[in-house]
């Protein structure tokens, strides 16, 4: 089987996700370390300027979004509930309200001493320069309104209250994970394991669901530099599209593709296939030839060009 490649950066909370979820899958993998903003030349190759991290790669075929390399995991392992399409449709609704509303504002209240020094260490002044102007510009072009600053910490301690509640089982939804699981994780990884903030201390049931999913590691990831990514997708061929998802009206067309809420730099090339949950891409990139572009329907927008 063609390894996932993973491009992404540590400090990546929608990274940490994905990994996560790799450790509970168990799952083989390779990693390749990428910027933690744009330019990224050669990862752009592949995705056609698509910003977001992280991004996945089987081969030719590219995943945009955590949705659809969480699928992309969940067929792997045989583990269903990690494609959020196979969740309840409450599961659906928390994940889409965990994965916007309260991602900004854990972001807002991990603004630690502690995750200060990790930054410093990990990044360069002017390129911590570049970050802060780099989300900057992202927030004020984005469709959704992140919680207002002085209402994040109420606003992350009742989403803290609601995970208490939910949690009389190990996971929010049930005795095993899914995908609303490692939604969560990730934004409060971001504030208890990065920036090591004390808010969720008085959660006991939510530390310790915390404790279960850190215990599921990251996998088993292999470093991997981004040009060799690149030659892997050069040597392979996307997977052939089945035939009852290439029915849409829109397929054969030139389109762009891009999300909806923020970081909307579109994608540009011809839809090839349309399934329940996703649309594919054909992008055709000098020295790379045919590359199939995976994004989720939900949250992305695609007009004709």
């Amino acid at each position: 089987m063609t390894s996932l490649i993973l491009h992404h950066y540590p400090m990546s909370p929608f990274s940490q996700k994905i990994r996560t979820m790799l450790g509970y899958a168990n799952v083989q993998w390779l990693s390749v370390i990428t910027r933690e903003m744009p330019p990224r030349p050669l990862l752009e190759r592949l995705t056609g300027g698509y910003r977001k991290i992280p991004v996945a790669q089987i081969g030719a075929d590219i995943f945009c979004d955590t949705r659809t390399i969480a699928a992309e995991i969940a067929r792997m392992a045989g583990r269903p509930g990690l494609a959020l399409e196979n969740c309840s449709a409450d599961a659906q609704a928390y994940v889409k309200k965990v994965d916007l509303q309260v991602f900004f504002a854990c972001l807002t209240v991990s603004g630690t001493g502690t995750l200060l020094r990790k930054v410093r260490q990990s990044m360069s002044w002017p390129d911590i320069a570049r970050f802060a102007w780099d989300r900057i510009n992202i927030g004020r072009k984005a469709a959704v309104r992140a919680v207002p600053p002085h209402k994040a910490r109420a606003y992350v301690q009742a989403h803290l209250a609601d995970a208490e509640q939910r949690l009389t089982q190990d996971f929010l939804f049930g005795a095993h994970p899914t995908h609303a699981d490692f939604s969560t994780w990730h934004s409060l990884w971001f504030v208890r394991e990065l920036a090591e903030s004390p808010l969720v201390n008085p959660y006991p049931r939510t530390m310790a669901w915390m404790d279960r999913m850190k215990a599921f590691g990251e996998g088993h990831a292999q470093p991997l530099t981004a040009e060799q990514a690149l030659e892997i997708a050069r040597n392979a061929t996307p997977r052939a599209i089945p035939p009852e998802f290439m029915t849409d009206p829109m397929v054969g067309k030139l389109v762009r593709i891009a999300p909806s809420d923020y970081g909307q730099v579109p994608a540009e090339g011809v839809l090839v296939g349309v399934t329940p949950s996703q649309w594919i891409l054909a992008r055709e990139e000098a020295g790379l030839g045919t590359l199939h572009v995976h994004f989720p329907r939900d949250g992305f927008l695609v007009t004709a060009c």
